[in-house]
């Protein structure tokens, strides 16, 4: 009689595929899907149902957090547009104030109205020749005659007196060493010739090439083209009348040694 052999035990266990409904078989056996099986591979995100075989979207990242490109240029930009207005601010406050304070800025302009010097003051007439501070004559005691001043070009010197009374109405005197080069006579005349209450004569003993005066104020340089001439005439003449107003027509038209007063002349 023979032994019976062990029962044989399966060594693997197969779980059944779900019902033709899709519905798990009872008590819980969706827990032992292949998802939960140890060593089963996990589904790729974004695959199954009916997303299937779409990618995911990855997000972009930027380094640092913040584009500082464009914060750059917008700081460029403003402190570009700061110093614009600042150096417009300051240009404005140069070019503002009187025009004292633009005619002492000027360098090399001497300030005699600041020295209070009586001679230079004096603007009573007298007849004759007189005698002058300064060298040429920038105020004081005058003829009752004006010289004309109308951009006249005098090509021989002329008197003191008659001059000086011609600042007192707001005229710009230009004067020029004799035997100057023609050339640099002819820049002078170009800011003389055809402007009213300008006047220009040769000046014997000058220390410079070139004296510019109105009432109270003078420069001197050795050069006809400086800069300096022209911004001199743009902030004195007329600026610097003693009489607002008066006339420099109708005046002396004549060269050489004063000449003596009209009857009544001059103010």
């Amino acid at each position: 009689m023979s032994t019976p052999g062990p029962e044989r035990v399966p060594s693997t266990v197969k779980v059944g595929k779900t019902s033709g409904q899709g519905k798990p078989p009872a008590g819980g056996s969706s827990s032992r899907s292949g998802a939960s099986r140890p060593g089963a591979k996990k589904a790729a995100p974004g695959k199954g149902g009916k997303g299937k075989g779409r990618k995911p979207v990855t997000p972009v990242k930027v380094a640092g957090g913040r584009n500082w490109g464009p914060i750059a240029v917008a700081g460029v930009v403003v402190l570009i547009a700061v110093g614009i207005i600042g150096y417009g601010v300051f240009a404005a406050v140069k070019g503002g104030g009187s025009w004292e304070d633009r005619l002492n800025a000027i360098d090399g302009v001497v300030d005699y109205r600041a020295q209070k010097n009586a001679a230079i003051d004096a603007r009573d007439h007298k007849d004759g020749t007189l005698q002058y501070v300064t060298s040429p004559p920038v105020g004081g005691a005058h003829n009752g005659v004006w010289q004309n001043c109308m951009g006249d070009v005098y090509t021989e010197p002329i008197a003191n007196e008659h001059a000086v009374h011609s600042l007192e109405h707001g005229a710009v005197w230009v004067t020029y060493k004799p035997g100057l080069a023609a050339g640099q006579i002819d820049e002078l005349k170009k800011k003389v010739e055809g402007q009213d209450y300008m006047f220009m004569s040769p000046y014997a003993g000058l220390d410079k090439n070139v004296s510019v005066q109105v009432w109270g104020y003078q420069l001197k340089t050795d050069d006809a083209s400086d800069s300096r001439i022209d911004e001199f005439i743009k902030n004195a003449r007329l600026n610097a009348s003693m009489e607002p107003g008066a006339a420099c027509s109708s005046g002396n038209t004549t060269t050489g040694p004063v000449t003596a007063s009209a009857p009544g002349a001059g103010s």
